[in-house]
């Protein structure tokens, strides 16, 4: 007990910290529940306004044949999970998504396409992408696999604001989901992003199958990066009929809570996204998450391949619960 209390008594300063260590952030997950929501909603206060909540529109701009063999993802080629490969959109359908995602309240559009990485004709349609959709006044975030230094330049250079490379897990399970490209690959294209001043949005998926020491695993290395990630997504796993991980044990949702708890905790200043699997959570599971520090969702009818709550439904949900989108 003394250990919890020990770890949890800086956790209410807003002024972040590089150097959690993995007692500390399993210290916050061992907290009793009430504890972990106070002390997660205290920080949240002192760095956001609880009432607000970033809206951001996820669009598949090259949907199917991946190469790579993420456990989870229904995209890869080598799965039969009824995904079918197609070309990189038209430079006109992709703005035509970003105005309708605009009208209905984004303030942040995402771009994914289903490459192990790019190559540089794909950075320069990228490109063309992310001017129009920036010129229409919206944040834009892209996630198209890894990246090299020079590719990073260009997609700054084109107004870029955010990259998504997510670590998925800890280093230690991180070989129990993708084969295909080490834990360091995903560092080093973080590193190229960092690098090229364009803002990282990186988080994790939970519910794989990996246990307590994992998911304090990933959360302890997010917030050990030399600059935290300014936008940090939770996910929950999407079960996908083909996937290796289609029957794995659903998370408890108390679990996934505490998840968004010790992510706000560990990384204050950080956009806590509360992601994947929103489609399966309760309203009351939702709202805990809200209370624990998450202040941004991806708002839709549809992420990458897997549903997405509605718009209706989930500004229904906002409204219920006092909270707003974020200008």
């Amino acid at each position: 007990m003394s250990l919890s209390h020990h770890a949890a008594a800086p956790s209410g300063s807003a002024v972040a910290r590089h150097d959690w260590t993995r007692v500390e952030v399993r210290a916050l997950f061992e907290l009793p529940f009430p504890d972990l929501m106070y002390q997660a909603a205290t920080v949240h206060r002192r760095n956001f306004d609880p009432t607000e909540v970033q809206i951001s529109t996820l669009l598949s701009i090259k949907t199917g044949g991946c190469p790579e063999d993420c456990a989870y993802c229904p995209q890869a080629a080598r799965y039969d999970t009824g995904v079918k490969a197609e070309k990189l959109m038209a430079f006109d359908a992709v703005l035509k998504e970003a105005a309708a995602a605009k009208a209905g309240g984004a303030s942040r559009f995402c771009m994914g396409a289903a490459w192990r990485s790019p190559k540089d004709r794909d950075i320069e349609n990228v490109c063309a992408m992310v001017e129009g959709v920036k010129a229409m006044g919206l944040e834009t975030c892209a996630t198209l696999g890894m990246l090299n230094r020079e590719q990073a330049a260009r997609l700054k250079k084109s107004g870029l604001d955010y990259y998504n490379h997510n670590l998925d897990t800890s280093p230690e399970f991180y070989g129990e989901i993708i084969t295909t490209r080490t834990y360091e690959d995903r560092l080093d294209t973080l590193d190229h992003v960092r690098s090229a001043g364009i803002n990282v949005c990186c988080g994790g998926i939970v519910g794989m199958g990996e246990n307590l020491a994992d998911r304090v695993g990933m959360i302890a290395t997010l917030a050990s990066l030399p600059q935290h990630p300014e936008s940090v997504p939770i996910n929950m796993l999407v079960q996908v009929e083909g996937t290796p991980l289609a029957q794995r044990t659903k998370l408890d949702p108390l679990d996934f809570v505490r998840t968004i708890a010790v992510a706000r905790i560990c990384m204050p200043a950080s956009m806590v996204r509360l992601s994947a699997g929103r489609e399966d959570m309760s309203e009351e599971t939702q709202a805990l998450c809200f209370l624990a520090g998450a202040n941004s969702i991806f708002y839709g009818p549809k992420l990458l391949t897997t549903p997405n709550p509605g718009r209706d439904s989930d500004m229904k949900l906002l409204d219920k619960l006092g909270l707003r989108a974020m200008e």
